[in-house]
């Protein structure tokens, strides 16, 4: 069976939409979800496999930036990525992919990021877990937050049209300080809260939940709440996707108030971070039901860039061999400010290693102890380390 990978256009929207939710068993009737897509949807940025007139396989990008340790980069966001089930296991995938990898790198993107439907796909071209995603499940009968409420803090809460601008104004100030996050240019707040029908699980609407301190609007969270009712009365639930606060206070008085919605006796956070200020801020951390999953994971696309751009806790003097077998440029030996040398290594590691270390999430010490980082010198996996982190752990907020 032939086929052959072409660039996207903007007529092969609904075609891509079909091949997409019929790929993850979405309804391919659902024109909210499908309006919802065509906000964000980049054509020029796009790769389709036909077959003969129809499309089997697609992936795309979009164009934002990332956040990483000390600063913020273009990066390509990549997604939508699919193969008909009529067409496995011929190529197509590989073919895009890898096609994607350079067409990004030639724009002048230093890493590329995205979600994973399943990990060991992505491991194959490059990618490493960057992130990784914290998830709550709380009863909130059990927990109470430490210290006495805030006397100068107010919370809103309303639906999205009526507090997106301040929620705008708290992420702008956010976005530059923690590594994960993203830009939000063009439609993107438009795609955030959009909310379909067959996306609800059987909550309602999308709302946010804003705190105002002394100076202003510094916190929300973006939540929906699910009714229920019993025997014994209500049993509803808060799905909170995310919180974005700048300051500690307007962060415990969000959560304080997520824990006491009337009729609810539950809260779950969807987008959570390994170092969640709230497991430091309750009575009863093992009635949060923490759980632990994958989260961003990123590929390292131009490694002198990409080593450039970031900024380290420290500044050892590092040699680092990586070795890639889909990006010729990309091997060869590295100093930390991206600078080539012909000096020994310190450390060796693969393309997918440095991914899971850039971000400042990945462990050097876990990742030499799972033998995906060789120690040459010794000394240098403790530097690296050291020098890798940052103080606050990486996360994805949001979906794309």
């Amino acid at each position: 069976m032939s086929y052959s990978v072409r660039a996207g256009t903007p007529q092969d929207f609904d075609a891509i939409m079909r091949l997409l939710l019929l790929a993850f068993h979405d309804n391919v009737d659902d024109e909210q979800l499908i309006e919802t897509d065509r906000l964000v949807f980049e054509p020029a940025r796009s790769l389709v496999a036909v077959d003969g007139l129809e499309i089997v396989g697609h992936t795309g990008t979009f164009t934002r930036d990332l956040t990483v340790p000390g600063s913020v980069i273009p990066a390509a966001f990549v997604t939508m990525v699919s193969v008909a089930g009529t067409h496995r296991r011929k190529g197509i995938a590989t073919q895009m992919l890898t096609r994607q990898l350079h067409d990004a790198r030639a724009t002048g993107e230093a890493v590329a990021v995205l979600w994973a439907s399943e990990g060991r796909i992505y491991q194959r071209f490059g990618y490493g877990m960057a992130s990784r995603k914290l998830s709550l499940d709380i009863d909130n009968r059990e927990v109470s937050l430490h210290g006495p409420r805030s006397a100068d803090s107010r919370i809103r809460a309303d639906f999205p049209s009526e507090l997106r601008k301040e929620a705008m104004q708290v992420y702008e100030t956010a976005v530059a300080e923690r590594p994960g996050y993203a830009s939000r240019p063009g439609n993107w707040w438009e795609f955030l809260l959009a909310d379909p029908p067959s996306r609800r699980n059987g909550g309602g609407h999308k709302r946010i939940a804003i705190h105002e301190g002394p100076s202003g609007v510094d916190g929300y969270a973006l939540f929906r709440v699910k009714g229920s009712w019993e025997a014994a009365g209500p049993n509803g639930q808060v799905i909170v996707m995310h919180t974005v606060a700048n300051n500690p206070v307007a962060y415990r008085e969000l959560w304080r108030w997520l824990l006491d919605v009337d009729l609810t006796r539950g809260v779950t956070l969807i987008f959570g971070s390994i170092d969640e200020p709230l497991l430091d801020m309750v009575n009863e951390p093992r009635r949060l039901r923490a759980s632990l999953g994958d989260g961003l994971w990123l590929r390292v696309l131009d490694v002198p860039a990409a080593l450039a751009r970031r900024r380290y806790a420290t500044q050892p003097d590092l040699v680092i061999e990586v070795t890639d077998p889909l990006i010729g440029d990309n091997n060869g030996r590295f100093l930390l400010d991206g600078t080539r040398t012909s000096r020994e290594p310190d450390l060796s590691m693969d393309i997918g290693t440095l991914g899971n270390l850039y971000l400042g999430g990945g462990s050097a010490g876990a990742l030499a102890a799972a033998g995906r980082v060789s120690e040459l010198r010794q000394g240098a996996v403790a530097e690296a380390d050291t020098a890798f982190r940052w103080h606050r752990a990486p996360v994805g907020i949001e979906m794309f």
